[in-house]
């Protein structure tokens, strides 16, 4: 694959970033776009190693080394073909997938990866501006008509799905705006939001409709939608945010993250703040979690302009490279510096909140303690226990909590339809996709719990077949 030699002659070169004094001030994306000259030439580097590792590494199952081939060959047309294969939105995996396929790249073991992620977004920009995507509603209809609640990335790949085979697809979303995370939660300098716009008018004009403000199982029943629909694809994600039951919790400036981020992803829209405004603007801000959504907080409140900025991580600082105990080709749970990160701010690990005090009702202070972890018993749990006298406090006039999530929000549409849980909250379903409640299938975070917009779109596609199966006795969906 690629050139013979590539990998022995090429480094490995990413596009480059925005100065950050620059992009501080605005909320476009960090990275400019490559040219494709430069993606040619990595393209060049994936190497003919046998057994493509990458393939394992992407829940999609992308067909990677192909895809690399063509690009360093500029055939650019027929690269998308094979990239639209697997993923129905190479264009937003390309800006905010954390490319597992990398971290299996067998050029990996002893040099640095292909830059798999960087080619996947150039091959469907080029796509775009080459004016090659255009919409392909299907020939005939089924006459089946499916509703997908949800609009993040799996019922938007479920959808894709589904109305590629003919069935009459409706995407019910309770926001005033279709995309679920990707316009709502990832700020706009991760993925600008008239990305998402571009393939949803796509879908639209291939025939799927979409409702917004439609809060299934309060302004919507769930039985008017099971009359008048003959599946149902449950896809509204892992929205049951993680709270920290600690002292001072209910003073005001103590906010969960999904509650923060949505707001500044309006403004840049145009849109005026109509409930209680959250911003980091002139304050100190401490962000409790240190994974993506923790990250995307600490950019947006260097952009709004606080004081100071400072992450927490309850865990260990990872290590900066992999360990006997992450080997290649798994994903290494090692250090990583986002975009963010780099931008100002600091970083701290092993740090357990205590308390939270303040005055006339507002926090001013965040009381931490030092933390340490034992060993890994037989089960590979590890011990944490407070260091003795390492209290500390700091000032804090905001603080923001991205802790996680716990399964998807029980009350309204799971409640009413009974379907079963599983020990971590999150709705069971077979091979098939399908619940405890025939006709209702669930797909995304909901039914796997908080993971990755890979993930995401993968479950929808693989829910769509189980769906298809349903309803016509057999699929021929991948």
């Amino acid at each position: 694959m690629g050139k013979v030699t590539g990998f022995l002659e090429i480094q490995r070169e990413m596009a480059a970033r925005r100065p950050v004094e620059e992009r501080l001030k605005d909320w476009f994306q960090v990275y400019r776009d490559p040219d494709d000259q430069l993606v040619q030439s990595q393209g060049a580097r994936c190497m003919d190693c046998g057994i493509p590792f990458c393939h394992t590494g992407c829940p999609l199952g992308n067909i990677i080394p192909d895809w690399n081939d063509l690009v360093y060959r500029d055939r650019w047309q027929e690269a998308i073909v094979i990239l639209h294969k697997t993923n129905n939105f190479p264009e937003f995996t390309g800006w905010v997938c954390p490319a597992p396929c990398e971290a299996a790249c067998v050029l990996g073991i002893n040099d640095n990866p292909v830059t798999i992620k960087q080619i996947e977004l150039s091959v469907i920009s080029h796509a775009f501006r080459e004016g090659w995507i255009k919409p392909e509603p299907p020939k005939l209809r089924t006459g089946k008509k499916v509703a997908v609640i949800g609009s993040g990335p799996a019922g938007l790949a479920c959808a894709a799905q589904l109305n590629k085979v003919g069935h009459t697809v409706t995407v019910f979303e309770r926001a005033d705006r279709i995309g679920g995370l990707l316009t709502y939660g990832i700020p706009d300098f991760k993925l600008e939001k008239p990305i998402v716009k571009r393939r949803l008018d796509v879908m639209a004009e291939e025939g799927i409709i979409f409702k917004t403000n439609a809060n299934v199982g309060f302004n919507l029943s769930v039985e008017e939608l099971r009359q008048n629909f003959d599946a149902l694809v449950l896809a509204g994600g892992a929205t049951q945010a993680r709270d920290l039951p600690v002292p001072g919790r209910e003073l005001d400036g103590i906010h969960f993250a999904m509650d923060y981020l949505p707001q500044q992803n309006r403004r840049v829209a145009g849109d005026a703040i109509t409930d209680k405004e959250i911003t980091a603007t002139g304050k100190h801000v401490i962000i409790l979690g240190g994974g993506d959504t923790g990250s995307d907080c600490h950019g947006t409140a260097l952009r709004q302009g606080a004081v100071s900025v400072s992450s927490w991580e309850l865990l260990p600082k990872p290590p900066d490279e992999r360990t006997d105990s992450m080997p290649w080709p798994y994903w290494p749970m090692i250090l990583r510096t986002s975009s963010s990160h780099e931008e100002g701010g600091f970083r701290d690990w092993s740090v357990n909140t205590k308390r939270f005090s303040g005055a006339n009702g507002k926090v001013e202070t965040l009381h931490a303690v030092r933390v340490e972890f034992s060993a890994p018993d037989a089960s590979g749990r590890r011990q944490m226990s407070e260091v003795p006298g390492s209290e500390f406090e700091v000032k804090a006039d905001l603080v923001l909590l991205a802790l996680g999530f716990l399964g998807p929000e029980k009350n309204g549409m799971i409640e009413q339809l009974g379907a079963k849980l599983d020990a971590r909250s999150n709705v069971v379903a077979d091979k098939d996709y399908m619940t405890s409640v025939p006709g209702i299938f669930a797909a995304g975070d909901m039914r796997r719990g908080q993971s990755l917009v890979v993930w995401a779109i993968m479950e929808g596609r693989q829910a769509a077949r189980g769906v298809d199966k349903y309803l016509m006795g057999s699929s021929d969906l991948p």
